[in-house]
Parts: C-alpha cells; structure tokens; sequence
C-alpha cells in the first residue's frame, strides 16, 4: 500500500446502484449535503435514461455516468458526446477498447466546450489475475503492470484519468503523477463484505494511495443509516 505521503483530497461518489428512480432520489435526499456527486450506472441509467441524469442534478449534484463504452470510436464519440451533452461531469470507457477508441471518447466529451472528463477503466476489481489471463489469452502474474499498460495508453489518448483498484493506485500516482488520476471503485468499509469484488481496500486506503475520487456502494447504500455511514467515513478520512 503507498505511504500516506502520497495521500490528495479524494472526491467520495456514492453509487445509485438502484432500479428505479423513486429508490435513486430517496437516497440522494436522505444524504442531503453529505454527498455531492453520485454515480449512475447501467441499472439505473437503463431503467429511467437521461431523466435520472437531470433529476439528480436538479439536487444540485454532480454526476458519474459510468457506462464504460466500448465500441468502435464513431460510435463511442457519438456516446461521449452525448454524455457531455447531458452535462455529466466523468464518464468512462474501456482501456482495453484501444487509443482510438478512448481518443474518440475524450474529443466527444470536448466537442461542445464542456467540462465533461473521460476516465478509461483499466482492469475491473471483480477479477484476479486468473481471471485477467482467461480474457487475455496469456498468462497474467502482477495486474499491476496490466492497470499501468492501459494507464499509459489512457495518457496517450488525453483521458483524464483511470478507474482502478485501490493497490493499484499508488502505483498510478507514482508512474503517472498528476497527468491521470485515479478513480477507485470496490471501497469497502475495514471487516466489510467483499461481494462481487476481488480487489478492495478502504475509504483510507484509497485516500492513501493518492486516488481522487473513490466509489462508496453498499457501505453506505446498505447501511441502516446511510447518511451517518457516510459522515463516518468522511471523519476518517486523513
């Protein structure tokens, strides 16, 4: 894990991993003014669609569209486009979709002067090396260099940032500096459940290793008091 010394201000984005919209702005107003920025994902953005975008922003939020495009580049751009339309402020496409595929989604993303950013996700946290050898075709020992061969693949298509694991974030910071940050998802509170992911780390964790914005999911959206799960967090954040 890297040194505090690497830790920066890190953005939480707690995730509407939810189906419906009524379940979305029910915890967007619960958490009130603790939280700023949510994630939407496929669930929820292909249930309600960009009405769900607009409805959290009228809160006065931000938004992560994380539909992690991956087509070919017109298409993508297009995609991209439209997301920056909409007024989100990160979006996400797959790395491993190749240069000018991710160099579409970042020039849609600008194409009408937005603020919008693209973040190319690296190696997803629900798998582990043996899992990343299957897809690859060859044998993967250290996912670390796998996230740092798509990070830089990331710079050179101008993305804002990687989304990545936790363990691999200093490594990011490190290799990268401020050239790309990091997203990290799979943040589970310490003794939490892992579920669906492999590679996980803390709110402090994450903090530590430099990322700049971290995903909060059922830590907080499962949490008897969502609101003060997340105010724990954000008290123990260094």
């Amino acid at each position: 894990m890297a040194s505090s010394r690497m830790t920066t201000k890190v953005t939480p984005i707690v995730a509407l991993d939810v189906n419906n919209a009524s379940a979305a702005l029910a915890l967007v107003d619960e958490l009130g003014d603790a939280c700023n920025f949510y994630k939407i994902g496929y669930e929820l953005f292909t249930a309600e669609g960009p009405a769900i975008v607009r409805a959290v922003q009228n809160r006065r939020a931000s938004v992560f569209l994380d539909l992690k495009f991956h087509d070919i580049p017109n298409t993508v751009r297009g995609a991209a486009r439209g997301a920056a339309a909409l007024g989100v402020r990160l979006l996400t496409a797959h790395a491993s979709g190749g240069r000018a595929m991710l160099e579409a989604a970042v020039s849609g993303a600008r194409e009408n002067g937005g603020n919008c950013e693209v973040l190319a996700v690296s190696v997803l946290t629900s798998m582990d090396a043996e899992a990343v050898s299957a897809v690859w075709g060859r044998p993967v020992i250290d996912i670390e260099a796998e996230v740092l061969r798509l990070a830089q693949l990331a710079l050179l298509a101008g993305a804002h940032g990687v989304v990545c694991g936790g363990r691999e974030a200093g490594a990011v910071r490190s290799a990268f500096g401020d050239s790309l940050v990091t997203l990290v998802p799979g943040v589970r509170l310490a003794g939490g459940d892992k579920q669906d992911q492999s590679r996980v780390v803390t709110p402090r964790q994450a903090a530590e290793s430099g990322a700049r914005y971290m995903i909060l999911g059922r830590a907080v959206t499962a949490a008897k008091s969502p609101r003060g799960a997340l105010v724990e967090v954000l008290s123990d954040l260094p």
